[in-house]
């Protein structure tokens, strides 16, 4: 049995297959109605959304399975303290296969570690997102035939957009991808991103211009600058509108090239361009539905092959530093991680784990201290 926390739980090979999965659905979808007959997906969402919720709601009933639901936190018990470890093996008892958004970093590892079924990442904070890269992928592929030979431009929130992050770890496996990141200083790239980008040879350039990143772009990627994300409200002010894409702008882009955005958008892809046809942020939500139910049926067929929980990836080579497993030459200095949204500083009891070499948090990449 496995789950869905990071795209790269994904082989290469398995992406295609999800990518061939969703164009035969897309054209066949009465070939996949059955598929999911008398299995159940819960859905929690501890956060607000529209698209990726209502998107694996849709993909669920479109196989012939039912839907569960808890639609924000103040519906559920996280309001009276219960943890998310717990409430996974409760919900575990309910349902087949669980969709888990959180605003913590790190948290769907948590909920898939207790789980006793199948577990997808639907947005962990400002960490990850793998089914939006997923639903990227398909709308890149449907486009150009191919996932190689790329120059890919990120637009906005660079820090803490976790679309971007899973998008940037999903390409950066294909060839001969070229990167352009655009953002202002305060909202760049992650710099254990960007620097593991580097050491793996892939090209990465910074710039703050818009017009002048976008002129041999063949993916625009433009995102938000996320207010919840933001202590300083001030700050968010001040940053908000840093970059905006509308028709004048595009005339500097190619006629080949295609605007993506995870949505909702705010200020910053003005609504002139929704005509342009390169403008495809709206067939992305089309295609978030149909690669949520390939992902969906085929979780479901791998749980009833193999039923029992394979390891996490990440911990096959991580080190325990507290509770029992610890022992005694545990490092009593790392005994917590340095990012203050991780799931770490929320969950009661929690294992820190470290990925080595480098004592990385293995819930969500922050420096351990």
């Amino acid at each position: 049995m496995r789950s869905i926390i990071d795209i790269t739980d994904l082989s290469v090979t398995e992406i295609t297959k999800l990518i061939e999965a969703s164009l035969q659905i897309l054209h066949d979808p009465q070939a996949y109605q059955n598929n999911a007959a008398g299995k159940i997906l819960a859905t929690l969402f501890y956060e607000p959304s529209t698209r990726t919720r209502l998107s694996f709601e849709s993909a669920m009933y479109g196989i012939g399975g039912q839907v569960i639901s808890v639609a924000a936190a103040s519906n559920s018990s996280a309001v009276k303290g219960e943890t998310i470890s717990d409430t996974l093996q409760v919900v575990s008892n309910y349902a087949d296969i669980v969709a888990i958004r959180h605003p913590n970093d790190g948290a769907a590892l948590v909920a898939a570690q207790a789980a006793s079924v199948p577990v997808i990442n639907a947005g962990d904070g400002s960490h990850l997102h793998p089914t939006q890269t997923l639903a990227d992928l398909l709308t890149i592929y449907r486009h150009f035939g191919r996932l190689s030979g790329l120059t890919i431009v990120c637009v906005g929130d660079l820090l803490y957009g976790r679309t971007v992050h899973s998008l940037l770890h999903a390409l950066a496996r294909y060839e001969n991808n070229r990167f352009v990141l655009v953002s202002p200083d305060e909202l760049r790239l992650p710099a254990d991103l960007r620097n593991s980008l580097n050491q793996a040879g892939i090209l990465v350039e910074e710039t703050a211009s818009l017009a002048q990143a976008i002129v041999h772009a063949d993916v625009i990627y433009m995102t938000r600058v996320q207010q919840e994300r933001f202590a300083d409200k001030a700050e968010y002010e001040r940053l908000k509108d840093s970059f905006r894409l509308d028709p004048k702008m595009m005339k500097n882009a190619p006629e080949t090239a295609i605007v993506l955005h995870p949505l909702p958008r705010v200020n910053e892809i003005a609504k002139g361009l929704d005509q342009d046809p390169r403008a495809k942020y709206f067939e992305q939500t089309l295609n978030g539905k149909l690669i949520r139910t390939a992902l969906i049926d085929f979780l479901l067929a791998d749980a009833a092959n193999d039923p029992q929980p394979n390891p996490r990836p990440e911990l096959l080579d991580a080190v325990c530093l507290t509770n029992a497993r610890a022992g005694a030459d545990a490092p009593e200095s790392l005994q917590s991680c340095v990012n203050k949204r991780c799931v770490s500083h929320i969950e009661r009891e929690i294992e820190i784990w470290a990925k080595q070499p480098g004592n990385i948090c293995v819930y969500c990449d922050g420096l351990l201290r």
